[in-house]
């Protein structure tokens, strides 16, 4: 194989498609949520217990999945992964009640939650900590991308040809990723296409050790005594719920509240994953700036997220308002803002742990935050069915200033670093 230049954008590149998939594939029932819910006759709080079930085991997965990567390495984990959750995805055509969709969305769960571990620990070991912000930006992105894409193409499926062949079509696409990441990727040690001057790049700019110092399953339990891992826990369970607010409810809200049709939110629901996406980049290219101009790595990533957590509250007021287009527009700006904060929150785990142990971290964090995810959900559900969506948008606004403060208090450089990485 040829060397090639700056490999490791291409790879982050290969990274920000796996997750673009990971949420089409799961924003094809929320898209499609009216229409299910119509022709199957399920309740709000039916469509709540079908995602928590999702969440549950989205929410395992990265922890269990993070720590399975750390052994077994991202190159077969990841493709594992992605060919389980397809197969699950495309199941999801088959179900015809509460039952069957929330076991085919427990499947699905099972596979989506290996994403971004693996993702992570890819980023941890093929950039230097000064480019990890904008690294975990771009295939993070694909997240809002995936958002992006979902109404209208799952709308444009399903108006064709019925919504259970849009779970068909959208659950094929892992399968063309899967034949791309084999050919393309290897881990930096052993890469033949890696040049000399990127490999010296990568290895001359990283802050932590590549293999902690417990061995074993020491190195494991170590980190349940760390608080910074309880700050990364903390921030992400804190924020990451709302963000699930908005991708699984938003089209739901939409129909309910804004009277909206499929075709209508196929052409106006993709929105708030724009501004999502540039959220993602804004977060990351801040805290580089910061960082070149000479502020602490941790310092320049709370700053991020200090002054992220301020326009997610734009929320609230688009709860109240009776335009349903400027609600959509204050809704962009609560997720690009949600974005900017997350694309820091995904960056902890690689500044302050090894390399051995960064997709075990993230996934601790993932395992906290899905949990919380699907809590949060369940009580959507009740609330709108009993009351009215106004509760949740309150909520999804106030809380993440309490993860802030959790990353402000908790979150500390290692003692082994140097000056230049400190908070």
């Amino acid at each position: 194989m040829k060397p090639v230049k700056h490999l490791r954008w291409g790879i982050v590149a290969i990274l920000f498609c796996s997750t673009t998939i990971n949420y089409i594939d799961r924003q094809t029932l929320s898209v499609l949520s009216p229409v299910i819910m119509q022709e199957l006759h399920l309740n709000h709080v039916d469509y709540s217990r079908i995602v928590s079930a999702f969440q549950v085991t989205y929410a395992l997965t990265w922890l269990v999945g993070g720590v399975f990567l750390d052994i077994v390495g991202t190159r077969l984990g990841l493709a594992l992964a992605i060919i389980w959750w397809s197969v699950a995805g495309m199941l999801t055509s088959l179900g015809r009640s509460v039952a069957s969709l929330a076991f085919f969305r427990f499947l699905l769960g099972i596979g989506e939650g290996c994403n971004w571990p693996a993702a992570n620990k890819t980023v941890a070991e093929w950039f230097p900590a000064r480019e990890r912000g904008v690294a975990v930006a771009i295939f993070d992105s694909g997240s809002s991308v995936g958002g992006i894409l979902a109404p209208p193409l799952v709308a444009a499926i399903a108006s064709a040809w019925g919504w259970r062949m849009a779970f068909i079509f959208t659950g094929m696409l892992g399968f063309f990723w899967v034949a791309i990441w084999l050919a393309v990727y290897r881990p930096l040690r052993s890469h033949p296409a890696v040049t000399a001057e990127e490999r010296h790049l990568i290895e001359s700019g990283r802050e932590m050790a590549t293999v902690s110092a417990p061995g074993g399953v020491r190195r494991w339990l170590s980190l349940l005594k760390d608080r910074n891992v309880w700050g990364i826990v903390l921030g992400r369970s804190l924020t990451d719920p709302i963000w699930w607010f908005y991708v699984f409810w938003l089209p739901q809200y939409l129909s309910d509240v804004r009277g909206f049709s499929l075709k209508q939110i196929g052409a106006f629901g993709w929105i708030p994953f724009v501004a999502s996406a540039v959220g993602n980049y804004t977060g990351g290219w801040a805290s580089m700036l910061l960082i070149k101009r000479g502020m602490p790595v941790l310092r320049a990533r709370k700053w991020v997220c200090v002054v992220s957590s301020l326009p997610i509250l734009a929320g609230i007021p688009a709860a109240l308002t009776g335009n349903a287009y400027l609600a959509i527009a204050l809704i962009s700006v609560a997720t690009w803002s949600y974005a900017s904060w997350s694309t820091m929150g995904l960056t902890f785990p690689s500044d302050l742990f090894p390399h051995d142990v960064v997709a075990s971290v993230t996934g601790l964090s993932g395992l906290g935050a899905g949990l919380a995810g699907a809590l949060f959900t369940t009580i959507v559900g009740v609330i709108v069915e009993k009351f009215s969506y106004f509760p949740a948008f309150v909520a999804a606004g106030v809380v993440p200033m309490l993860a802030t403060v959790c990353v402000l208090v908790l979150i500390r450089a290692p003692k082994k670093e140097g000056p230049g990485t400190g908070d």
